[in-house]
């Protein structure tokens, strides 16, 4: 059973939600802003950080939309800066040390150790290790004393900006996959900038070795569906464009190799590539990762992902990870029944949200956006992609998300359950958790499955 503090912090969590959603509910449509909102004023945010800090992550928010409020906010690991592993294929071969070939300084001595001070590479000889020591290492400002940033210029505005700039040289930088993160909150609260969600993605960001991009999409009721998952959908696609602009401004194109600019630049002249993702994002190794509602929209991009195929090109979504996702159906589970005044999110409630977040005329709890196992929803489940859910115990929703996990299973799609007992319903992500050994061992268990669809070394690397 969750400990008594998990028990006094839900009530007085209940207690808060309904309140708020009851406000949600006599909220006037004139007082509807088309524009959306991505947050609330009671949500606690950090700002974003472009320095790499004590917990090696750098921050930054983009907005990527004019015409709507919808947003990201991009998690890079230092891990980022350091240099690209050589293929597999590419390795040279380990020299014999019995070939005269090799220098006396390369042999080892009687007692085991080399007559040089410098270590060996394990991949070749001593001098491709002091090329990487003397290779200058940039700072977290960005610029070292003979590079320019992809487009801050290091002369005269170097001191405004204060946070990384990858180098012209981005060609050579580390790549590392992507992850769409989707934040939780019942479709009308939560943030992709809260304290719980930044710190949520920091730790997924370090552990699996990725670039996370936390959606800020808009909330309900000011934007109703489909406005979320529109949202999700835009992101993915705004994620393949700033691949083929980078592309371009990299001079991947003839026509830009031939002149001296190779900027993409918008009408206004500011430059439209996005820096981080275009010298260290890897599309082509994209996964989706829904928290609670966020799973929702995470699936819902999944299948427009299928439907989409190669017209998204280059980028590709390996796998999803749906965290408790917030599924419901017309005729209850056994989960339903057992557990509808469950700890934080109830069933009530959740119905308060879902009235929230559907238009009237569509409302229903088998809603394409409520029900994944209705009959003849479209792609087949055979093509989508490998599916991790996470449940938990104590969670009136898992049944359902068990169910989802086993159809896919039925038409051979790699479809995993975590379950963690005496686990509620957020326990990786929520405030209050986040710092426990469920919530790491969680954030640990997704980092080890995810790394078997973004390892460039094979599945025998990820463990």
């Amino acid at each position: 059973m969750p400990s008594v503090a998990v028990k006094l912090y839900s009530v007085f969590f209940k207690f808060l939600l309904k309140h708020r959603l009851q406000n949600r509910i006599q909220t006037r449509p004139d007082d509807f802003d088309p524009f959306g909102v991505t947050s609330r004023p009671e949500e606690t945010i950090v700002a974003a950080n472009p320095l790499f800090d004590d917990d090696g992550v750098a921050t930054k928010d983009i907005h990527i939309d004019p015409f709507t409020s919808l947003s990201i906010r991009i998690f890079l690991p230092e891990s980022a800066l350091s240099p690209p592993e050589p293929s597999v294929k590419s390795r040279p071969r380990r020299p014999d040390l019995n070939s005269p070939s090799v220098s006396d300084s390369a042999r080892p001595s009687p007692n085991g150790s080399p007559f040089h001070s410098s270590r060996r590479n394990s991949y070749g000889n001593a001098a491709a290790v002091n090329t990487l020591k003397a290779e200058p290492r940039r700072s977290s400002y960005g610029f070292s004393n003979d590079v320019e940033g992809l487009n801050l210029m290091a002369g005269v505005g170097a001191g405004v900006y204060r946070g990384y700039s990858p180098a012209n040289s981005a060609k050579k930088s580390r790549k590392l996959p992507v992850i769409l993160q989707f934040h939780g909150g019942g479709w009308v609260s939560g943030s992709n900038d809260s304290v719980a969600n930044d710190c949520f993605c920091r730790r997924i960001a370090k552990l699996c070795d990725v670039i996370v991009l936390a959606v800020g999409y808009r909330l309900a009721p000011e934007n109703r569906y489909p406005a979320a998952f529109e949202d999700g959908l835009k992101v993915l696609n705004w994620l393949g464009k700033q691949a083929n602009l980078a592309n371009l401004s990299m001079g991947g194109a003839t026509e830009l190799k031939k002149t001296d600019n190779r900027h993409i630049v918008d009408t206004f002249g500011a430059s439209m590539v996005e820096p981080w993702l275009a010298a260290h994002g890897d599309p082509s190794r994209c996964v989706l990762l829904g928290v609670s509602c966020g799973a929702n929209i995470a699936d819902y991009v999944a299948r427009k992902a299928v439907e989409a195929g190669k017209l998204l090109e280059p980028v590709k979504v390996v796998a999803q990870v749906l965290m408790y996702p917030f599924f419901v159906g017309s005729v209850p589970t056994h989960s339903e029944i057992k557990l509808a005044n469950s700890y934080f999110y109830d069933k009530a409630m959740c119905m308060l949200a879902w009235k929230l977040f559907l238009p009237e005329e569509e409302f229903s709890l088998d809603h394409p956006a409520a029900n994944p196992l209705i009959p003849d929803r479209q792609p087949p489940l055979k093509l989508m992609p490998p599916t991790l859910t996470v449940v938990a115990e104590h969670d009136w929703m898992r049944d359902r998300a068990i169910a989802y996990s086993e159809e896919l299973r039925k038409v051979n799609v790699d479809a995993p359950v975590m379950e963690y007992k005496d686990a509620v319903h957020e326990f990786a992500t929520l405030d209050m958790l986040l710092k426990t050994p469920q919530a790491q061992a969680c954030a640990e268990d997704i980092a080890i499955w995810v790394k078997k669809y973004i390892s460039l070394r094979g599945h025998e690397f990820s463990y």
